[in-house]
């Protein structure tokens, strides 16, 4: 039973993996910048995945892999890891976690409508439905009216909100070139192979950007490096090997399904650890999303 739905149970844990990252990464991005927690996350994870690939495939990089996977893999990794996580850091700095992953269920519709533009793949009206009630229980929880009020205004930073939203894009395509190109090859190595072509390209953003300085400054924190080495092991190393898993042995749109209960996961944590106030409305807004998301793969 294990092996028949084991994409299954590694996209479940996966949704619980970005629970931790988001509340670690928002914490360390908060002090020392979306930037600085990006570069060392990965290369962290970089090292823990070598030393897992050394021990388990006997090789520390993934010197196996064809020149087509390597291209495929470095394009999804830096579309995924670069682009979207560099606008959803910002946007955990900008919002909060919550409402950012409450933006990511968003990933599953995108990767249909792409599937759709890229692919030729059908969407069904029960599937537009889905979409529809998606847009409808995040629009819930951003959206607010003051009493005696009839002007319709938005509750959260909109610089934030748009940062969350291309995260969000990035994710889904992301995910969409991670499957064409992994194909069979192993999910763990796939992984390295990203974060290999994500660490060279946030690189090339901290130089443009000129900011070595304030990782300098983010290395000798040592509580936001405490927070950036528990998101990099839930991160990258473990949750982003899981989701790959995942998509190798169950359709992609039940795994996009299932990992969108991290907006649902992510409010008890809220409200014990980071101490804040979640309304009513925020918890039914999450509860009608992940139902849209849920409409839009039967």
């Amino acid at each position: 039973m294990f092996q028949a739905h084991i994409g299954e149970i590694a996209a479940l844990a996966t949704a619980a993996c970005w629970t931790i990252t988001a509340v670690a990464f928002e914490s360390a991005g908060k002090k020392v910048g979306s930037l600085s927690v990006n570069l060392i996350r990965l290369v962290i994870a970089l090292l823990l995945i070598s030393v897992f690939n050394l021990f388990t495939r006997g090789m520390l990089l993934p010197l196996d892999a064809t020149g087509s996977t390597w291209f495929w893999l470095s394009f999804s990794g830096l579309i995924g890891f670069v682009i979207g996580d560099l606008f959803l850091f910002q946007a955990f700095v900008q919002v909060g976690a919550r409402i950012s992953m409450l933006i990511m269920s968003t990933v599953p519709p995108i990767t249909a409508i792409t599937g759709f533009i890229l692919m030729g793949e059908k969407i069904s009206l029960l599937g537009l439905t889905g979409m529809a009630i998606t847009i409808g229980g995040i629009a819930l929880v951003i959206l607010t009216r003051n009493s005696g009020d009839k002007v319709i205004t938005v509750r959260h930073s909109l610089k934030g909100l748009i940062y969350a939203f291309i995260g969000a894009l990035g994710q889904a395509l992301g995910l969409v070139f991670s499957k064409f190109g992994m194909g069979s090859y192993n999910a763990i190595a796939a992984t390295q192979i990203r974060i290999i072509a994500a660490i060279i390209g946030f690189a090339l953003v901290i130089t443009i950007s000129k900011n070595w300085g304030n990782l300098t400054m983010a290395l000798k924190d040592n509580k936001a490096m405490k927070h950036i080495s528990i998101g990099s092991f839930f991160g990258p190393f473990i949750g982003v090997s899981l989701s790959l898993i995942a998509v190798q042995h169950a359709p992609t749109g039940i795994v996009s399904t299932i990992m969108s209960i991290t907006p649902i996961l992510i409010i008890p944590v809220s409200i014990i650890m980071l101490k804040e106030k979640v309304e009513l409305k925020e918890v039914f807004g999450a509860l009608i999303s992940l139902v849209g998301v849920s409409l839009l793969f039967l």
